[in-house]
C-alpha cells in the first residue's frame, strides 16, 4: 500500500481526497506555518488551505501533497496581503501587504529581495502590480517567453523558501 505522506490519488471524490490529505498532513501544515507567520495567522491560513481543497476540481494525482500543500499556503497568503494592499502605495511599500500580519510581511519581503533582479522585476510587476505578461515585456524589453522563464523561476524561488 502506498505511503500517504508521499502521494495521493486523482481527487475524483474531493472531499474524500481532501479528508486523506488532512488527516496525513494537517499537523505539519500547521506547524511549518507557525513557525513561519505566528500562530494566529498559521491557523487562518491552514484553515483557508484546506477550505481551497475542498473546492479543488478532480483532477490528476498530488505526488507530492507537502511540496503542494506549502503551495497552496504560500498563494493564499499573498493573495491575503494583495487585497490589504492601498493602491496608492509605492512598489517597495506593497510588498508589505497592507494590514497583514508583521511575519508574514517580513517573510515575503525577505523572499523577494533575494532573487535576482529581472526574477524579482517580473514577480513584482505581475502579483503586485496586475500587470499580464504582455505588458511586463513590452515594459521591460523582453519577450512574453522571458517573462514567463523569469516568472517561473521567481515562484520556483518562492516555493523552495517557504520550504525552507
Amino acid at each position: 500500500m502506498p505511503d500517504p505522506a508521499r502521494s495521493l490519488p486523482p481527487a475524483a471524490d474531493a472531499p474524500a481526497a481532501t479528508e486523506t490529505l488532512y488527516r496525513a498532513h494537517s499537523g505539519w501544515l500547521l506547524r511549518r506555518l507557525r513557525r513561519r507567520f505566528g500562530v494566529e495567522v498559521a491557523e487562518e491560513l491552514v484553515q483557508d488551505v484546506w477550505l481551497r481543497l475542498l473546492g479543488r476540481p478532480g483532477g490528476g494525482a498530488i505526488r507530492s501533497p507537502r511540496a503542494f500543500l506549502l503551495t497552496v499556503a504560500a498563494r493564499l497568503s499573498m493573495d491575503q496581503a494583495r487585497r490589504a494592499r492601498p493602491e496608492t502605495r509605492e512598489r517597495d511599500d506593497e510588498i508589505d501587504g497592507g494590514q497583514a500580519d508583521q511575519a508574514e510581511r517580513l517573510l515575503l519581503k525577505q523572499i523577494v529581495r533575494e532573487m535576482p533582479p529581472p526574477l524579482r522585476d517580473v514577480f513584482l510587476l505581475s502579483r503586485f502590480e496586475g500587470l499580464t505578461y504582455e505588458s511586463i515585456a513590452e515594459r521591460l524589453g523582453v519577450s512574453v517567453k522571458t517573462v514567463e522563464w523569469r516568472m517561473s523561476k521567481a515562484l520556483a524561488h518562492c516555493a523552495a523558501r517557504l520550504r525552507d
